[in-house]
C-alpha cells in the first residue's frame, strides 16, 4: 500500500516534469538569477574564529567577558582592538615618521565603525610604534571586521609616510580578515578543481560530453542557489565557518552528481530495455525517485541532528548544509529529468543507446562469485576493516580553533612579525591571564606584584607582559601609584607620536617620556576603574595553536587561580586560542556522545521506512561503524604515525561519522532498493546478482566522484586557512567514502543479504513463506520453459 502511494506520487511528478520540461528549466534559471540579485554571497559571511561558536558559559568565554574592558571582545558590545604597527627600516623614527604616525591616527578615527585611534607605545629601540584602533568589529562578525581592515589599509598611503616607513595591521581581527580572504580563495579553487575533476570522470564514465554536462549542470546550479540562500541565513545570524563553505561545495557537487548518476544510469537502462525517451525518463524517475529522496533525506536528517549539539560550529553546520541538500533534491527531481526529456537519446551522444544492449560488466561477475561464497567474503571483509580500525587506537585530538596565523605574505603576517620583533613582550596571539578584584588595584598595586611573582614562580611561561612592564619598561608599584595619582586612568592619557605626551597632558612634565609611554600602555593591562588586570603570556608548553598548549590549559588555569589567591583576586580566567580550543574539544566530545546516537536512530527509522524492513537497517548502520573506524584508523596512521602530527582536528571524528552515516546510506539505499525491486519476481540470490550488476557501476562511479571531491578538498583546501587539519579532514572523508564504495556497499552488504535470505525484509510481505514459494515456483517454471 505504502509503495503504491509513493510510486503514484513520483509518477505524477515525472509526468509533470516531462510535459512541462521547458517551463521547469526556465523556472530554475529565474531562481538562480533572483537569488543572485537579492541575497548576500556566502563568502561575505564566513567566520574562521571558532571560539566565536562557543557558548558564553564556557570558561574561556567567561574569561573573555571578564576581560572585556581591556580586550574589547565581542562580549563588550561587539568592540575589538586592532593594532597598527609603524616600522622605520632606516633606523629610529624621525620627526617626519612621527608626524606620519599622527596623521595615520587621525585618518583611522574617520574610518566607518572606528570608535577611537591613538598611539599605544613606541618600541624601546625607537624603530617602531603601535597604534591602538578600537572599532565595532568583533571576531563573531567577519563581514564588519573585513570592512574595517580593508578601510584601514587604504588609509596607509594617505598618511604620506617618508621613505622606509611602512604601516601594517596586526592582531586577531587583522588575522581573521586575512584568513577569510585566504578561505575565499581556497573555496573558489576547490569549486573550480571539483568541477574539473567531476567533468573528467563523467566523460570517462559515459564517454559522452552531453551526458557529463547534463549530470553536472543541475548540481552546479543548485550550488549557486544554495550559496545565496545560506548567505542569507548567515546574514540572519547563523554562524558560517570556512569548513561549512568548503563542505557545501564538496557536498553539492559530489553528492549532487551522485544523485544525477542514479537517474541518468537508470534512464540509460530503460532506453536499453526498449522504452521511448520520455517514457524512459518517467519510468526512471518513478524507479529511483524514492531512492534519491531517501538518500537526500538521510543526509538532511543526519545534518539536522547537529541541532542537538552545544558547540556552535556543529550546531550551525547543520541548517546551512541541510538547506543546500534540500535545494539539490528539488533540482535533482525536476531540472535533471527535464533536461533528459529535452535531450532524449542525444544526451548520450556520440554513444548509441540501443534496445537490448544491457551490459552486466565486471560487477555481474563479482556478484556471481559473491553469492556463491558469501561467508568467506563477509569474514575477510570484517577482518580487514577491524585491522584498519586498530589504527584509531592511536588517535589524539588536536587544536583547530580557526587558524590564528595569517597567510604568509599577507599584511597581517608582516604586522604580526613586526609586533613580535619590536614589541617582544606583546604577542599577536597571547594567552590572556585575567584577574578581577573587588576593589581598585590603583590603591594597592602591591597586589599586582604578588600576582606576577606567583605566575613567574610556576615556570609555565616563557614571556609574561603585565602592568609592571607594559611595553618592556619596568615600573615599580610605587611608580605606578605616582603616575596614576598625577595623570588619572591611562585610558584618558593623551599621547602624540611627534610632540610627545608631556606637552599634552597636565601634570606629565615631571615624568620622563619613557615612563609616560609605559604608563600609556597600561590601558591594555589595567581597566580604568582598576578592578580588572591582565597579563599577556607565552606558554612554555608551546604556541597558542599547538596541541601541547591546548592540553596545558587546565594547568594554566590552576596556576592563575593560585596567583589570584596570592593577590586577593575575586575571579580569574584564561582567555585566548589554546583555552578556547580546549573548551571546544571538551564540548565537541560531549556532542559526539549526544548527536551520534540521535543520528543513528533517526536514520535507522528512515531506512526502515524506505526499505520496509526492521532488519536491514541494523546491519546497514553497523557497516557504517566499520567504515568510520577504519577511515579514522587510516587517517591516524597517515597523519600521526607517519606524518608526525601531535593530534588531528577534534572535528574529524564527528564529521567522519556524520558524513559516512549520511552519504554511505545513499549507496545502501540505491543497492538495497534495487535488490528489493528485483526480489519481487526473482529468488533472492538472483535478485542480488542482478541488482549488484546493474547498480555496481553507478555506485562505484558515484563513490569515486564523491571521494575524489573530498580528495580535492584535502589537496586544495589544505593550502588555505586551516592547512594540515583540513587535509586530514578531507583525506579521512575521501578514504572513508572510497572504502564504503568498493568494499562495504558492493561486497559486504550483499553478502549479509544473501546470508539472511528473506529475513532481510521482515516484517514486509517479501519475508513471508508465501512470497518465497511463489517466486521460486515462477523461477522454476521459467527455467523449465527455457530448457524446453
Amino acid at each position: 500500500m505504502h509503495g503504491g502511494i509513493v510510486n503514484r506520487a513520483y509518477d505524477a511528478l515525472a509526468r509533470f516534469v516531462v510535459r512541462y520540461r521547458w517551463f521547469v528549466v526556465v523556472f530554475w534559471l529565474l531562481v538562480a538569477i533572483a537569488t543572485g540579485a537579492l541575497l548576500p554571497s556566502l563568502s561575505s559571511e564566513v567566520n574562521d574564529n571558532n571560539s566565536a561558536f562557543l557558548s558564553s558559559s564556557e570558561p574561556s568565554s567567561r574569561a573573555a567577558a571578564l576581560a572585556a574592558p581591556l580586550l574589547g571582545s565581542g562580549a563588550n558590545g561587539g568592540v575589538s582592538d586592532i593594532t597598527v604597527v609603524a616600522v622605520d627600516s632606516n633606523g629610529r623614527l624621525g620627526s617626519a615618521a612621527l608626524a606620519a604616525i599622527d596623521r595615520e591616527a587621525a585618518l583611522a578615527k574617520h574610518v566607518h565603525l572606528v570608535l577611537s585611534a591613538q598611539l599605544q607605545s613606541i618600541s624601546p629601540d625607537g624603530r617602531a610604534a603601535q597604534l591602538r584602533v578600537r572599532a565595532k568589529a568583533a571576531g563573531a562578525d567577519p563581514a564588519s571586521a573585513t570592512k574595517v581592515v580593508d578601510a584601514l589599509q587604504k588609509t596607509f598611503t594617505r598618511a604620506a609616510a617618508p621613505p622606509g616607513v611602512s604601516f601594517h595591521l596586526a592582531g586577531q581581527i587583522a588575522t581573521l580578515a586575512a584568513n577569510q580572504q585566504s578561505s575565499n580563495k581556497s573555496s573558489h579553487q576547490v569549486q573550480a578543481f571539483s568541477f574539473l575533476f567531476i567533468i573528467v570522470l563523467l566523460l570517462v564514465v559515459f564517454r559522452s560530453l552531453p551526458a557529463a554536462l547534463v549530470t553536472l549542470i543541475p548540481s552546479g546550479l543548485a550550488l549557486v542557489v544554495a550559496q545565496r540562500v545560506i548567505g542569507a541565513e548567515g546574514q540572519a545570524g547563523v554562524q558560517i565557518s570556512s569548513i561549512t563553505e568548503i563542505l557545501l561545495i564538496v557536498l553539492m557537487l559530489g553528492a549532487g552528481t551522485d544523485y544525477g548518476l542514479f537517474l541518468v544510469f537508470r534512464v540509460r537502462e530503460e532506453l536499453r530495455d526498449g522504452q521511448e525517451p520520455h517514457d524512459a525518463v518517467r519510468r526512471a524517475l518513478v524507479r529511483v525517485g524514492e531512492s534519491i529522496t531517501g538518500s537526500a533525506g538521510t543526509v538532511m536528517i543526519a545534518l539536522l541532528t547537529l541541532l542537538f549539539a552545544t558547540f556552535g560550529l556543529y550546531k550551525d553546520l547543520g541548517v546551512p548544509l541541510a538547506s543546500g541538500v534540500a535545494v539539490m533534491l528539488l533540482v535533482g527531481l525536476t531540472l535533471l529529468p527535464a533536461l533528459l526529456a529535452i535531450l532524449g537519446r542525444r544526451a548520450f551522444w556520440p554513444s548509441k543507446v540501443r534496445r537490448g544492449d544491457q551490459r552486466e560488466g565486471i560487477w555481474g561477475k563479482v556478484a556471481g562469485t559473491l553469492v556463491r561464497r558469501p561467508k568467506l567474503t563477509l569474514l575477510v571483509g570484517v577482518v580487514l576493516f577491524l585491522g584498519l580500525a586498530a589504527g584509531a587506537l592511536g588517535y589524539s585530538s588536536g587544536g583547530f580553533g580557526g587558524d590564528q596565523n595569517p597567510p604568509a605574505g599577507s599584511d597581517a603576517a608582516r604586522g604580526n612579525a613586526a609586533l613580535t620583533k619590536y614589541f617582544p613582550q606583546t604577542s599577536a596571539n597571547p594567552a590572556d591571564l585575567v584577574l578581577s578584584y573587588a576593589s581598585s588595584v590603583w590603591r594597592d598595586p602591591a597586589r599586582i606584584a604578588a600576582a606576577e611573582a606567583s605566575l613567574r614562580r610556576s615556570g609555565a611561561f616563557t614571556q609574561l607582559a603585565g602592568p609592571l612592564d607594559p611595553n618592556g619598561t619596568k615600573l615599580s608599584p610605587a611608580q605606578l601609584t605616582e603616575l596614576h595619582r598625577a595623570l588619572g586612568a591611562p585610558q584618558r592619557h593623551r599621547v602624540s607620536a611627534k610632540t610627545g605626551p608631556q606637552k599634552l597632558t597636565p601634570g606629565a612634565a615631571r615624568f620622563s617620556t619613557t615612563e609616560l609611554n609605559a604608563y600609556h600602555a597600561e590601558a591594555f593591562f589595567i581597566s580604568a576603574n582598576g578592578r580588572v588586570i591582565q597579563f599577556e603570556a607565552s606558554l612554555a608548553a608551546g604556541g597558542q595553536g599547538s596541541t601541547a598548549a591546548m592540553n596545558a590549559t587546565p594547568h594554566i588555569r590552576s596556576v592563575l587561580a593560585a596567583a589570584g589567591g596570592a593577590s586577593g583576586a575575586a575571579q580569574t580566567g584564561v582567555a585566548g586560542e589554546a583555552a578556547a580550543v580546549y573548551d571546544i574539544n571538551h564540548t565537541a566530545n560531549h556532542d559526539l556522545k549526544v548527536v551520534v546516537p540521535i543520528a543513528i536512530v533517526a536514520i535507522g527509522i528512515l531506512l526502515a521506512l524506505v526499505l520496509r524492513s526492521l532488519v536491514a537497517p541494523l546491519y546497514l548502520i553497523v557497516s557504517v561503524g566499520l567504515s568510520f573506524l577504519s577511515a579514522l584508523g587510516i587517517t591516524t596512521i597517515v597523519f600521526m604515525d607517519i606524518g608526525g602530527q601531535s593530534g588531528i582536528s577534534f572535528i574529524l571524528p564527528f564529521l567522519l561519522f556524520i558524513f559516512l552515516l549520511a552519504l554511505g546510506e545513499d549507496y545502501n539505499i540505491l543497492v538495497m532498493t534495487r535488490i528489493r525491486e528485483e526480489s519481487h519476481h526473482l529468488p533472492l540470490r538472483e535478485a542480488v546478482v542482478k541488482a549488484v550488476s546493474r547498480t555496481g557501476s553507478t555506485v562505484t562511479s558515484a563513490g569515486v566522484i564523491l571521494g575524489g571531491t573530498f580528495a580535492v578538498f584535502a589537496i586544495v583546501g589544505g593550502g588555505g586557512s586551516g592547512g594540515s587539519q583540513l587535509q586530514a579532514i578531507g583525506f579521512g572523508l575521501a578514504i572513508g567514502i572510497l572504502m564504503d564504495t568498493f568494499l562495504v556497499r558492493t561486497l559486504l552488504v550483499p553478502s549479509v543479504v544473501v546470508l539472511l535470505g528473506r529475513h532481510n525484509w521482515w516484517p514486509s510481505h517479501l519475508s513471508s513463506d508465501e512470497h518465497h514459494e511463489l517466486v521460486h515456483s515462477v523461477a522454476a517454471d521459467a527455467s523449465a520453459e527455457a530448457s524446453a
